[in-house]
């Protein structure tokens, strides 16, 4: 058997949306199951978002700090944004929060991974990308507002996110799961068996 995820979609019999916010929603679908009893699944509906681990040619990743309040910590993250536009194109879109988060650039651009973020109760859809060959952007800094005015920048040895991520002091998913899997191609077959950045991505299609 192969070990893939694969697409399927049961039967919903009604769906409401009792919540609908700036860029999220909440969804209710009553939905058949196997068994032909229906249940009530209430899920946020989510446009999609993009993360980007920059790797310098130190080794060292591009990290930012700022403040989260649903979870009431200042955490380190990736930088990472919102797919604003329908269809956008995701390296596109990850393009424009390196520079609007960090005022970087990159030349070197792949596909790290796509998840699911929480496929229990949201439908976000999330690439890491990985990029490199990392320079200062050519054009004025992003003003940034709200929670992004009081964000921190550093460069940290992979290493050592690894290591605070097993230590259980690093907890920001895009984080976790870009430093472990690029880890996990570094010590393997390397990161020219990433796919390319332009690669289909079937949980958000999006324009050339």
């Amino acid at each position: 058997m192969a070990i893939e995820d694969t697409p399927e979609e049961w039967q919903v019999t009604a769906t409401t949306t009792p919540f609908t916010g700036n860029k999220t929603s909440v969804r209710t679908d009553d939905v058949v199951m196997p068994g032909g009893g229906v249940v009530r699944r209430d899920y946020q509906v989510h446009p999609g978002s993009v993360a980007v681990l920059a790797l310098d040619d130190s080794g060292c990743v591009l990290v930012i700090r700022q403040y989260r309040h649903p979870v009431r910590h200042k955490l380190w993250e990736i930088p990472a944004g919102l797919l604003d536009v329908p269809g956008e194109n995701p390296l596109h879109a990850a393009q424009r929060e390196l520079y609007e988060e960090a005022h970087v650039k990159a030349e070197d651009w792949r596909v790290l991974t796509d998840v699911f973020t929480t496929p229990g109760g949201c439908d976000e859809a999330v690439r890491i990308f990985l990029a490199r060959d990392l320079s200062e952007a050519d054009c004025e800094r992003f003003e940034v507002e709200e929670e992004e005015a009081d964000m921190e920048q550093a460069r940290v040895p992979l290493a050592d996110l690894v290591r605070g991520v097993l230590a259980g002091e690093l907890h920001n998913n895009c984080l976790v799961v870009g430093a472990l899997a690029l880890t996990a191609v570094l010590a393997g077959e390397g990161l020219d068996t990433l796919r390319p950045a332009d690669a289909p991505w079937p949980a958000r299609p999006f324009d050339a």
